[in-house]
């Protein structure tokens, strides 16, 4: 009898460290299921920020082409306002 219940011990340990590892196995595909699920998700969001910055980086290079061309227009007016008024100067005497 005693040697029939050490047996049964014996068995029931081994199948406990049998299913525990079982166990574990399954939990840590889950676990690396889970993390490259989330990394997936960063990388993705991480593209899609990227791709608004150089989004905003276009627009602004955009804007600063033409804030020069308004700037070199300005200068011009500017330029002819100056012999306009010299013009209008040298009538008036």
């Amino acid at each position: 009898m005693e040697t029939m219940l050490t047996v049964i011990s014996v068995i029931s340990t081994v199948c406990a460290i049998a299913f525990g590892y079982a166990a574990f196995n399954r939990n840590r595909k889950k676990d690396e299921e889970t993390e490259g699920k989330a990394t997936g998700t960063i990388l993705t969001e991480l593209g899609y920020i990227k791709g608004g910055i150089d989004d905003v980086k276009s627009e602004q290079r955009e804007q600063r082409k033409t804030n020069t061309e308004f700037v070199e227009r300005l200068v011009a007016v500017e330029a002819s306002a100056k012999q306009a008024h010299k013009r209008i100067d040298t009538m008036e005497h």
